[in-house]
């Protein structure tokens, strides 16, 4: 159900904090609609049904206007976003499947582990390049292959994380980007036109179970979009590829911290 709820003087913080998003989300390439969910509830006091449902809405200008900002810049690859984001949709309808036979605390202990998973396959890709390097070798390169069946098995994760668990599916979209070893810019940049797919399938189908507030996504999406075009401009300016390496690593150290916390609480 669509619907516009009563102003509130305190919505006129939404703008703000959709601007920081919207200009994180653009930089770090997830969209950045999971910070939404905990402000929305925890100091807006807005109910988590809604509080989902409103913040896939707003997260999509973010996707969207991000997208946009990295293809003029160059930095989208659209090959490999439509095949991640072609299995994504296939994922998606196994995730719904997967949601209805799981329990609350099944599904978190399962997104646990497959965080942590995640991260040792990338902190593992990564020990090889840089073993090869020390001995002299250049990391392997894929062949088109070996990037196109790596794209479908993460882009079919990400669907089924999407639908699973009302996120965007931006872990295994950043982790297999990364695993293909495309350049750092292209993974920011792709992974948001990947994301804003996701997105689209995600809200589709809240649309018709739960409620979105209209008013908080206009009250956001007023700051997140201007945001979400700066980011790629700011990118534009930093030397993010001679530091890939590292963001690799701590991105992989960032999930296991998640992961574990998503098994222990």
């Amino acid at each position: 159900m669509i619907f516009h709820s009563s102003f509130e003087f305190a919505y006129l913080w939404l703008p703000f904090i959709g601007f920081a998003v919207g200009f994180l989300g653009s930089l770090t390439g997830g969209g950045g609609g999971f910070i939404f969910i905990p402000l929305l509830t925890i100091l807006f006091k807005v109910p988590p049904q809604i509080a989902i449902a409103s913040s896939l809405a707003a997260t999509l200008p973010i996707c969207l206007a991000g997208a946009y900002g990295h293809y003029r810049k160059k930095n989208l690859d659209f090959r490999i976003g439509l095949i991640f984001a072609a299995a994504g949709i296939l994922g998606a309808l196994a995730g719904a499947q997967i949601a209805n036979m799981m329990t609350g605390k099944q599904l978190k202990i399962s997104f646990g582990i497959y965080s942590i998973i995640i991260a040792i396959s990338m902190y593992l890709g990564q020990r090889k390049d840089k073993k090869a390097i020390a001995n002299g070798e250049e990391p392997k390169i894929l062949s088109n292959t070996g990037k196109y069946s790596r794209s479908t098995l993460y882009g079919f994760l990400s669907g089924i994380i999407t639908a699973t668990f009302g996120t965007s599916g931006s872990a295994p979209i950043l982790a297999g980007l990364m695993s293909i070893r495309m350049p750092l810019k292209l993974v920011l940049g792709t992974s948001l036109l990947i994301v804003f797919v996701n997105t689209c399938s995600a809200l589709g189908a809240h649309i018709l179970v739960g409620k979105i507030d209209l008013t908080i996504v206009y009250f956001l999406a007023s700051g997140s979009i201007v945001g979400a075009l700066l980011g790629p401009r700011f990118l534009a300016n930093i030397r993010v590829d001679k530091a890939e390496g590292q963001v690799r690593l701590w991105y992989a150290l960032g999930m296991v911290v998640f992961g574990i916390l998503m098994i222990v609480l």
